[in-house]
């Protein structure tokens, strides 16, 4: 089943998962033809709140963009603070309430020039950053979450993302 033949049960399950970022094979992406990156920032570049980008993603990024990856943030985050992650790492954003819904990764593709079997997101949230990513078809990548602070909604959602993960290892 491709990206795009997803059914609906699989649309919490990730096509991989990794401890961060600096884990995602660039030379894996090229070879499935991928060209764009999508990225969240809470928990999946910094720290959630946090302005402190540790240096292996910044690395990985570098790297990514120094290998022709085009890249895009896509944050549920509102003004400054996506702002200010689009400056300090040159990358595009496109912010506000965006996840899960459909026309917010579409507008990242357009920014990033790609569709959905050319782009992977990488995010935290099973909820948010997969389920978006899945139902559109775009190759999907969770990372562990970068801290445990986060927003008590959030917290909630841990519990049921442990019990879904906990599901797919088992299959």
């Amino acid at each position: 089943m491709g990206y795009g033949e997803r059914r609906n049960h699989d649309l919490l399950k990730p096509d991989l998962r990794v401890s961060g970022v600096w884990e995602i094979d660039l030379d894996d992406l090229l070879a499935r033809g991928i060209s764009g990156i999508i990225l969240d920032i809470d928990n999946t570049l910094a720290p959630w709140g946090s302005y402190d980008i540790p240096g292996p993603v910044r690395e990985w990024i570098e790297e990514a963009k120094a290998r022709g990856f085009h890249l895009c943030i896509l944050t549920n985050n509102y003004g400054a603070r996506a702002d200010w992650f689009s400056r300090e790492l040159d990358v595009g954003a496109v912010r506000g309430w965006v996840k899960p819904w459909a026309w917010g990764y579409r507008r990242a593709m357009r920014k990033l020039g790609t569709d959905a079997d050319s782009t992977v997101m990488v995010g935290d949230q099973l909820f948010t950053d997969i389920r978006g990513a899945n139902r559109l078809g775009i190759y999907s990548v969770l990372v562990l979450p970068l801290s445990d602070r986060e927003l008590p909604h959030t917290r909630f959602k841990r519990t049921l993302e442990r019990k879904i993960l906990g599901d797919i290892d088992e299959r």
